[in-house]
């Protein structure tokens, strides 16, 4: 598990980074009161419990848990489907302890092995949660919007998330959209908001204990996801491949993590080393080429964009090998992608 470091992982560049330093510096400061003050808070005062966040590829959902646990743990790009797992974050604030659910983009364009096991993950995630964030852009729904409100329980409360809020040029047109989407679906708060914005993760935060359960804390409070630092390296990977290829390289490329060793450090004052030989896995040897790059470049690039990001987020020294396999019709063969982690 990743514990928290007070140390926020910048994004690709200043300018794209998903979590503004407002925000870790916010948050941080919250996990590390709420890590002082656990015998502080019995466990018959102690609130928790599983928030889902749900939506259509590309809608926000990873920078909004990243941005609400304060340290980047889901991996993000503009390329759809980025996200393949159910990945948990937390954040312990006062008593109150919030589990957030991160699911893939429900995926209705293509029904390969991959996106089914993709959608039987927010299938299983929706209907087993305290609460659901369902998460859209501001203004903007279509057929993939609804699909994801028909999977929609009226038995558990479910907030609307209406993101990038900033990037609305007509506040007027709001209204007539939001009656839509109730007429869909009884939304028990609309929220207007935007992730990257400090003070709209407040009010988030505010609006959302009030229907947690009191219950004991499910984890410590500094812990941030339950996901291991192998799982995170082989993300950091795939993100850093999707953000260097952009539109070129099919989503369906993965990465599998062949070798993650530890040494301790040898004095006193060094960081331990982390050695990770990864292999990333795609359709055709032209996708091959193209991640290889013209005389390495690309995938020595990738190798160290990821390198960077994950000394920063696992405080260690990193060495990391990049290999690259071509396996055909993989994410619509079952058993491969449950051989390669997927569900």
């Amino acid at each position: 598990m990743i514990a928290n470091n007070t140390t926020n992982t910048p994004d690709k560049g200043q300018k794209d980074k998903n979590i503004h330093d407002d925000i870790g510096a916010m948050l941080a400061a919250a996990s590390a009161q709420s890590a002082h003050n656990k015998d502080m808070v019995p466990a018959d005062q102690q609130h928790c419990g599983l928030i889902a966040i749900v939506g259509k590829p590309n809608v926000g959902k990873s920078t909004l848990l990243n941005a609400l646990v304060g340290q980047k743990i889901s991996i993000t790009s503009r390329k759809a489907q980025t996200t393949r797992h159910r990945i948990t974050g937390m954040s312990t604030r006062g008593a109150v302890q919030f589990v957030f659910v991160d699911t893939p983009g429900f995926q209705t364009l293509h029904g390969n092995a991959l996106n089914r096991s993709l959608n039987k993950t927010v299938q299983g995630a929706v209907g087993d949660v305290d609460l659901v964030l369902f998460v859209v852009e501001a203004g903007r729904t279509n057929q993939a919007d609804d699909k994801v409100i028909s999977l929609l329980s009226d038995k558990i409360p479910t907030l609307l998330i209406a993101n990038k809020l900033d990037m609305v040029h007509r506040r007027g047109d709001i209204a007539p959209w939001l009656q839509t989407l109730h007429a869909q679906h009884k939304f028990d708060e609309f929220v207007p908001m935007s992730a990257k914005n400090a003070k709209d993760i407040e009010r988030l935060f505010d609006i959302c204990k009030k229907y947690l359960p009191k219950q004991a804390w499910f984890y410590a409070p500094d812990e941030l996801t339950d996901k291991s630092e192998r799982f995170l390296a082989s993300e950091m990977v795939r993100e850093k491949l999707f953000r260097l290829t952009g539109d070129e390289l099919p989503y369906t490329s993965t990465v599998v993590i062949d070798k993650f060793e530890e040494e301790a450090p040898k004095k006193a004052g060094q960081k331990r080393l982390v050695k990770i030989a990864a292999t990333i896995i795609v359709e055709r040897d032209g996708h091959k080429a193209m991640v290889i790059g013209d005389k390495g470049e690309r995938i020595k690039r990738i190798g160290t964009e990821t390198r960077v990001e994950l000394e920063r987020l696992m405080d260690a020294k990193v060495f990391i090998e990049l290999w690259v396999k071509v396996k055909s019709g993989w994410a619509d063969d079952e058993a491969r992608v449950r051989s390669f982690g997927y569900e």
